[in-house]
């Protein structure tokens, strides 16, 4: 652990920007495994998710919130952008994500409304698929027009060796203090809340563009005996048309998004799965507020 001389620290940074930035992969390779599910398709990360990574000198708490969204204000637009503005009021450092290279209105307006006085460390992810390099600095510039940064961090999640960079980056902004989760400890988020992120991940995987982000996850039972672990789940479902699609013909979707669901609850979970899922039509569900704190929406 650390010595004296250099004193252990401890705290939050959210990770914010808008949809499809990389923010969901970002976290994951933070932590060393999948927590904070990912598909190509934007608004996939629908809640604060606390990946926790702990090395010997500091704890680096990490939220991961959803792709703040700039159109269509429905009641699940909204509860989504609450959860954005409320983690940056708690937080000790903002890593803002953008895609390196591009930097758009969207951007622009999540940027803005980041705290004036808050920590902001400017990722630049995905430099990987820039091809000339010296586009960077004319693109950190333009961004830099908007609002000054405490560090500029040009990397790819997907390589490790930036992944020790962006943590080296980061420590010296953390406050000092002890840590607050166990040293094991990947999330704060329950085994169940994880196998409904983990199902709705392949709901999205496996529908395509086809389906709207009219759709949710609810486990209707978990049970544990021994290792085994027994999920009964529920796929709801704006309407009859979305219900078909995810059921696929004579059932060969659903059973694919069950087997992968799965292997991937098998292999976080590290135990035997029993997983039995359905499908539901409920309209109207992602623009009720009540009914969305009902599903654990904030």
């Amino acid at each position: 652990m650390s010595s004296p001389e250099t004193p252990f620290r401890c705290g939050m940074i959210a990770i914010v920007g808008r949809p499809n930035v990389g923010k969901s992969t970002l976290m994951n390779a933070l932590i060393g495994q999948k927590i904070s599910i990912t598909s190509r398709k934007a608004q996939t990360t629908r809640h604060r998710i606390t990946g926790i990574r702990t090395e010997p000198e500091a704890q680096f708490i990490f939220v991961d919130t959803p792709g703040f969204q700039t159109q269509h204000a429905t009641a699940l637009n909204r509860s989504l952008n609450r959860a954005v503005t409320s983690t940056l009021s708690s937080v000790d450092v903002v890593m803002f994500v953008v895609e390196a290279g591009r930097f758009s209105a969207d951007d622009e307006k999540v940027l803005k409304l980041l705290p004036t006085n808050a920590v902001v460390l400017l990722i630049a992810n995905k430099v990987d698929r820039v091809g000339d390099k010296g586009d960077l600095l004319p693109f950190v510039q333009e961004v830099s027009q908007v609002r000054e940064f405490n560090e500029i961090v040009p990397m790819s999640a997907k390589k490790p060796e930036d992944i020790v960079h962006l943590l080296k980056t980061l420590l010296p902004h953390l406050p000092e203090g002890d840590p607050i989760y166990g040293e094991d400890d990947l999330t704060d988020r329950s085994e169940r809340f994880l196998a409904a992120e983990i199902l709705r991940e392949k709901v999205f995987r496996w529908t395509g563009d086809e389906l709207p982000y009219t759709s949710t996850v609810l486990i209707e039972k978990f049970e544990q005996e021994g290792r085994l672990r027994r999920i009964f789940a529920t796929i709801m479902v704006d309407r009859d048309g979305h219900k078909a699609m995810i059921i696929g013909q004579k059932g060969a979707k659903l059973k694919q998004i069950n087997t992968d669901a799965r292997l991937d609850m098998e292999k976080l979970f590290d135990g035997p799965i029993y997983l039995e899922v359905f499908v539901k039509v409920k309209s109207g569900w992602a623009d009720n507020e009540a009914g969305l704190r009902a599903y654990g929406y904030e």
